[in-house]
């Protein structure tokens, strides 16, 4: 499965061309920050909305049910962003921290990470835009774990797909 997630990370950075703008900040073997910020044409209480409504614009392809409107989030402290269908389940991630309508955070390994035992966790903080109607989001995902994860290796890969759902959820689509 790890090869034909990476195959997948592969295949999204070539149809990333984004209006988000995305930074690698950081890698090494053991661990990566990516960071990626755009806008949306949404006041924060429908960005907030967009946000937790995550099968509205995540990629079916990045899940593993092959469709994102299996996916939810319960947004309290210790609630799931968990994908169910008739096939199976699994966490995606555990609510850390939210504040509604300004942050949230996931303790998270997305996809191929999960089975590789390393720790993430990512953050949505939404801000004032440039007009009321908009609203600035910034996307910090932080990686670690042993030195033999490679996670340098990586890092591009990871911040293309992290980067294609955030373009997905600024979209209008």
């Amino acid at each position: 499965m790890a090869l034909k997630a990476i195959a997948s990370f592969v295949f999204a950075i070539t149809l990333t061309g984004s209006p988000a703008h995305a930074d690698v900040r950081a890698s090494a073997p053991d661990g990566l920050i990516i960071q990626i910020k755009t806008e949306v044409a949404l006041d924060r209480d429908d960005a907030w909305a967009r946000l937790l409504h995550i099968g509205s614009w995540w990629n079916g392809s990045h899940t593993y049910s092959g469709s994102a409107e299996s996916m939810n989030i319960d947004a309290v402290a210790g609630g799931c962003w968990c994908e169910l269908w008739s096939g199976g389940e699994v966490e995606h991630g555990r609510v850390m921290f939210v504040m509604p309508k300004e942050a949230i955070r996931f303790s998270t390994a997305l996809g191929p990470l999960q089975e590789m035992g390393v720790s993430g966790a990512l953050t949505f903080t939404l801000a004032d835009g440039s007009s009321p109607s908009k609203t600035a989001v910034t996307v910090d995902f932080k990686v670690s774990g042993s030195s033999l994860s490679s996670l340098d290796k990586l890092a591009p890969l990871i911040d293309g797909v992290i980067t294609e759902q955030v373009t997905r959820y600024a979209s209008d689509k």
